[in-house]
C-alpha cells in the first residue's frame, strides 16, 4: 500500500498541534507518590511493550488479583512471569533490549499510569517469595526500574466507553480468539473453543 503526505520531521507534525498544557509538559517522574503507590497495589491489569532494539515490537497483557505487582521501593516494581503460551516474546526481547513500557488498569477508573524504563529478568528468591499469596510463585520476575512514571488522562477510556456497560452490547457480536483461530486455522469452530477453554482452565491452574 502507497501512502501519501506523510509527516516525517518533528516540525511538521508540531505544526498541526497546539502545545501541551503546563501540567501536561511537566507530568513526567522518577519515584512511586503515595497515591500512585495505592493505584499499583489495587492494579490488576497491565499491558507489557517490549521491543527487541531492532525489527520486533510486543505489546503483552499482564494479569493477577490486585497486589500481584510488587513495590519494591519507590524506583523499582515487580511483575510476576505467571503461565502463558510459553513463546516467551517479552522475555527475549527484555534479555535482548532492556527496556520496556507499562500501562496499568484498574477496572472502572478511566485513568491510567504509565511507566517506562529500564527491565530485566530475575530468579531472586527474595523477590519471588514476596508475591500475592493468591497465586504460586513464579519461575521469574521481570523488574522495572520507574525511569519515566506519569498518569495518562481518561479521554480515551470515556471516548471508547470502555468501562460503561450500556456500550457492551453494541459490541458483542465481534469475534472471541476461538473465532479468529478457527477462521486462521481452518479448524472446526467447537473444536477450538473447547481447546482453548481447557488451555485457560489448565493454565490458570496453574498460577
Amino acid at each position: 500500500m502507497e501512502i501519501g503526505d506523510r509527516i516525517t520531521t518533528s516540525g511538521e507534525l508540531d505544526a498541526f498541534y497546539r502545545a501541551p498544557s503546563e501540567v501536561a509538559a511537566n507530568k513526567v517522574f522518577t519515584t512511586i507518590d503515595d497515591a500512585t503507590a495505592r493505584f499499583i497495589d489495587r492494579c490488576p491489569f497491565l499491558v507489557l511493550s517490549t521491543t527487541n532494539g531492532t525489527d520486533s515490537i510486543d505489546a503483552s497483557p499482564r494479569g493477577g488479583p490486585p497486589g500481584f505487582l510488587q513495590r519494591l521501593d519507590d524506583r523499582h516494581i515487580a511483575i510476576p512471569d505467571l503461565n502463558g503460551n510459553n513463546r516467551l516474546d517479552s522475555l527475549r526481547n527484555i534479555v535482548a533490549h532492556g527496556r520496556v513500557g507499562l500501562l496499568l488498569m484498574v477496572p472502572g477508573k478511566d485513568e491510567t499510569i504509565r511507566i517506562n524504563g529500564p527491565a530485566t529478568l530475575t530468579t531472586s528468591a527474595d523477590i519471588l517469595d514476596g508475591f500475592t499469596a493468591e497465586l504460586r510463585r513464579p519461575k521469574l520476575a521481570i523488574v522495572v526500574e520507574t525511569a519515566e512514571l506519569y498518569g495518562h488522562c481518561a479521554k480515551a477510556f470515556r471516548r471508547g466507553r470502555v468501562w460503561d456497560p450500556a456500550s457492551w452490547e453494541g459490541v458483542a457480536d465481534a469475534p472471541d480468539l476461538a473465532d479468529i483461530v478457527a477462521e486462521q486455522f481452518g479448524m472446526d469452530l467447537d473444536v477450538s473453543r473447547a481447546r482453548l477453554e481447557s488451555s485457560y482452565v489448565s493454565d490458570l491452574a496453574r498460577d
